[in-house]
């Protein structure tokens, strides 16, 4: 699936939070299970643990009863904020 959409995320983001955050699954609860019964991949494996840290580039494809959907870990946005002295 080429054509996921990209998900600003700044800094570090882990799976579960990932799948809320992109729309991949409605609410905690979903995302568990989706990821508990290998439901998930990161570019193309399968992968069981909810707090698996996620890079920019990361494909992360979901196959649920509604169908296959896909999402994108991309860099933020946002400009970085100053560093404090």
């Amino acid at each position: 699936m080429t054509d996921a959409p990209v998900i600003p995320v700044r800094g570090d983001i882990k799976l579960g939070q990932f799948l809320k955050l992109a729309g991949l699954a409605e609410d905690g609860v979903m995302a568990r299970e989706l990821i508990q019964d290998g439901d998930v991949t990161i570019n193309g494996q399968v992968d069981t643990r909810r707090g698996h840290t996620l890079s920019p580039g990361d494909l992360v494809e979901v196959f649920s009863p509604h169908g296959p959907q896909a999402a994108r870990v991309g860099p933020s946005q946002e400009p970085p904020r100053p560093r404090q002295s």
